[in-house]
């Protein structure tokens, strides 16, 4: 490993990761770390060059360090995070919304959104991502209202809406289907007729120059002009963009060429000449539409859940006054010395410590971890978790911060950032539509001068634009992007980024969340322990009678497997039920006094565990299951084993990616006992245990500086982390903010399909190339040959379409897929351990 600059962090932050450390740090020879996991992956890895320091009292801080954009030449950086971001930061505002702007599709309209945003009195800054179609607009609530900020957002053929508001996609279906339909009543007439006539051939049955064929030409004009002006509406609208932001982009020179050949072939109309290239303009208008939209489909679901982010977090808290009363308030209007009451069922408003009562926390969403975790007086909790039992006070922190905030907050910057390929695509495009309209105009010049004739000089000139029209430039990524996202549908697989394609074939490190990801995440009690003095279902008889009056995953899965089995078709009842949130529960059964709980729960009350008992117990934890003991009287008499179950097909999934030369590495908050399953298998390269949610991140950044790192998780505590890695791959069973962070999405929960990913990525990888080589040599050949007068606009606009119409051929050809992936993934289903895809809810993710 290269040499690397020496660790961010000190006596009181992470050596690694450089978030504050708990009162009781990991510490190791090396350094001082927040959880055994950083420890673990500095002792491994060592040190990195990452993107730091971090602010160690910020974790959204902490997590963006490590995204700094990259400069361009001039030193500006493209990414968003960069000049947007500092001014969302240093802006004098006191909300936040997010807003969809329907009709943003490059960066030039990013840059026109955020200036219309920002020249609004009471906006203080706006961040646009074109890639999620979102615009981030920070205001003063006391000056602008929250409902008035799309009416201010929309104009130039933009349209601002709030979340929840309506999508436009049928109207932008409408504009193909109405150009579709005109566009080929145009070239009805052309074929039919006009192309007879221009070359030479015997049409007596229509005069084009008597009133008949003026009649049709009318025609044809109104039609054209329905298809330029409908149709072409956003394309032309892209290029006013362009032009007014001083950035040329695709769209500009397609104008260029279909209203040129517009305006051209109204003017010859209009002096009595035949000759009109109203096809041209059709031709160009209605291919490049389709190639639009073929890329809006493929990423327009992105950019709705991406929105969602927002809605996932609590916007109120309740708060209790000195006069003993409560008030819900707003989470920004509540102070670090207020204290925050959270009941049964409720989500944590704020990070903060427990200072009265005692509770059941489900971290899930933010950790993945399915066991409910207890919390008492002096006990962090984190903002984002919900009380599944019992209830607390809390004293937020003093930055009055949730770490769910923190974590959609981290998702929105990483996933707003642009790839090098779009920022490579946006520089060609600002040198390729100057020098094709120079080329024109020169090549215009110069046969105006050589033979005085301006029909043929502007013909010219027209055939330059309409042939170096670059729609087999425009088709060749997202055509390729189409059909990849096709045929991961067929396999169960939602791509959400096309940029996935351009990553995933270099990944060499797959990183798997444990709890949901290789496991399923539920919670089943399958095994239980008795001791001489009791029958394994008298064991389970007990537990359940009282595992029925609490509100946790383990307790439920003791219940349900009571109710499976017909020797306790009536679970006894119990009384005098005591509820211990995150340790167990007590209470009397059948007159008798009963303990079901861990091994904390059994020393509070001083009961001794028989040696077999304690052995079965350590023996369930090494396999990664929660031992759930009952004590009768005095006595321990047995356990319940509950696990969480591997996900079927995982040791598969793990072979198949070792076998194509990437190593394997798990990732979990567990701690090492409870992944020792994981790590004693051959193709799993690390496992790496006791990981802090906010330091998941880190990790992949650690481990990607090493080389491209693909991250698979579910939980939205591995939101950062997949929006960090190269590639995200997240489980259709998990969380929406895992699924908005995610590259692709396996709606089928079949691990198998984590191998399909990179297959398709890599095949489309290389069709993208291929179209690309394509056109670019096609225009290589094309431009020089008109600029020397050797096309005229018809056979260039024939020329563009065959351009096109390879670049769609080589998409459309067979996909070979890697068949053993395939056949892992058939094997899989025929196993029983995934059910096929169901097509209608595949299509709608």
């Amino acid at each position: 490993m290269s040499e690397t600059p020496p660790p961010v962090g000190d006596a009181e932050t992470c050596t690694l990761c450089g978030l504050d450390v708990p009162d009781a740090p990991v510490s190791g020879p090396d350094g001082t770390y927040c959880c055994g996991g950083c420890k673990q992956v500095h002792e491994t890895v060592g040190d990195v060059a990452v993107d730091g320091p971090v602010d160690s009292g910020d974790v959204a801080s902490a997590l963006d360090g490590a995204a700094a954009p990259e400069a361009d030449a001039d030193g500006t950086a493209d990414a968003v995070g960069g000049a947007g971001a500092d001014a969302m930061a240093d802006a004098e505002a006191d909300a936040e919304a997010y807003l969809r702007v329907d009709g943003m599709h490059c960066t030039t309209c990013e840059t026109f959104v955020e200036g219309v945003a920002e020249r609004e009195p009471g906006v203080a800054a706006a961040d646009a991502s074109y890639g999620s179609r979102l615009v981030r607009v920070a205001y003063d609530s006391t000056a602008l209202a929250a409902d008035a900020l799309p009416d201010r957002l929309t104009g130039y053929g933009y349209r601002a809406r709030g979340m929840d508001d309506a999508d436009d996609v049928e109207r932008s279906s409408g504009r193909l289907i109405v150009g579709g339909f005109f566009g080929m009543m145009t070239m009805l007439w052309y074929v039919l007729f006009l192309y007879p006539d221009y070359l030479g051939w015997d049409v007596s049955f229509l005069d084009v120059g008597g009133s008949a064929g003026w009649y049709l030409l009318a025609n044809v004009w109104v039609m054209a002009t329905i298809v330029l002006a409908y149709t072409g509406y956003p394309i032309l609208r892209g290029a006013y963009v362009s032009f007014a932001a001083g950035k040329p982009n695709m769209d500009l020179l397609v104008s260029l060429a279909a209203v040129n050949a517009y305006v051209y072939s109204t003017a010859a109309l209009l002096v009595g000449r035949t000759e009109v290239y109203f096809d041209v303009t059709v031709a160009i208008v209605l291919v490049v539409s389709i190639g639009n939209y073929l890329e809006r489909r493929a990423t327009d679901r992105a950019a709705d859940r991406v929105g969602e982010l927002a809605e996932e977090r609590v916007t109120e808290a309740t708060v209790r006054r000195e006069d003993g009363s409560t008030e819900i308030v707003p989470v920004d209007a509540v102070d670090a010395d207020d204290a925050v009451v959270v009941g049964q069922s409720d989500r944590v408003p704020l990070d903060g410590t427990v200072v009265e009562g005692e509770a059941a926390v489900d971290e899930s969403l933010l950790t993945g971890e399915s066991k409910p975790v207890a919390k008492s007086p002096g006990d962090r909790v984190v903002g984002g978790s919900t009380v599944v039992d019992g209830g607390v006070v809390l004293e937020p922190d003093h930055d009055t911060a949730s770490t769910l905030d923190r974590l959609v907050e981290t998702t929105w910057n990483l996933a707003a950032s642009r790839s090098g390929a779009q920022r490579l695509a946006d520089k060609l495009a600002a040198v390729f539509v100057p020098l094709v309209v120079t080329a024109a105009v020169l090549a215009t010049a110069y046969w105006l001068v050589a033979t005085g004739d301006v029909a043929t000089a502007l013909l010219t000139g027209l055939a330059v634009l309409v042939v170096s029209c670059p729609c087999a430039l425009g088709l060749a990524t997202p055509l390729a992007v189409a059909s990849a996202v096709s045929r991961g549908l067929d396999r169960g697989v939602v791509v959400r980024d096309a940029s996935v394609f351009e990553r995933a074939p270099d990944v060499d490190t797959v990183v798997f969340d444990k709890t949901g990801t290789l496991t399923t995440g539920e919670m089943t009690a399958d095994h239980v322990v008795a001791t001489d003095d009791a029958t394994e279902t008298d064991v389970l008889a007990s537990a359940a009678a009282l595992e029925t009056y609490a509100d946790h995953p383990a307790a439920e899965a003791i219940v349900d497997r009571a109710g499976e089995l017909a020797a306790l078709d009536a679970i006894p009842t119990a009384s005098s039920v005591e509820r211990h949130p995150g340790r167990g529960v007590a209470g009397r059964v059948d007159g008798e006094q009963v303990l079901v709980g861990n091994r904390d729960l059994l020393a509070e009350h001083d009961v001794a565990v028989p040696a077999a008992l304690a052995d079965a117990g350590d023996a369930a934890r090494g396999d990664g299951a929660l031992p759930v003991f009952v004590v009768r009287g005095d006595e321990a008499v047995g356990l319940v084993v509950v696990h969480d179950d591997p996900r079927p097909g995982w040791e598969r999934a793990c072979e198949r990616l070792a076998a194509d030369g990437r190593d394997v590495v798990v990732l979990t908050g567990d701690d090492a006992a409870a992944a020792s399953r994981f790590e004693r298998h051959d193709a799993v390269s690390e496992v790496y245990a006791d990981v802090r949610p906010e330091s998941k991140t880190q990790v992949v950044r650690t481990l990607a500086a090493d080389g491209p790192v693909a991250m698979v998780g579910d939980g939205s505590n591995d939101a950062g982390a997949l929006a960090a890695a190269d590639v995200g791959v997240a489980m259709g069973s998990g969380t929406a903010l895992a699924a908005d962070a995610a590259d692709a999405v396996v709606v089928d929960d079949d691990l198998a399909s984590v191998s399909t990913t990179f297959d398709l990525a890599t095949t489309a990888h290389d069709r993208v190339r291929g179209n690309l080589a394509w056109a670019f040599l096609y225009n290589a050949v094309a431009i020089p040959v008109a600029v020397a007068g050797l096309l005229n606009p018809l056979v260039a606009a024939v020329a563009m379409t065959a351009s096109s119409l390879l670049v769609v051929a080589n998409t459309r050809r067979d996909w070979e897929l890697d068949d053993e992936t395939d056949d892992a993934a058939a094997a899989t289903r025929d196993d029983g351990d995934a059910a096929p895809v169901d097509h209608s809810e595949v299509s709608a993710a």
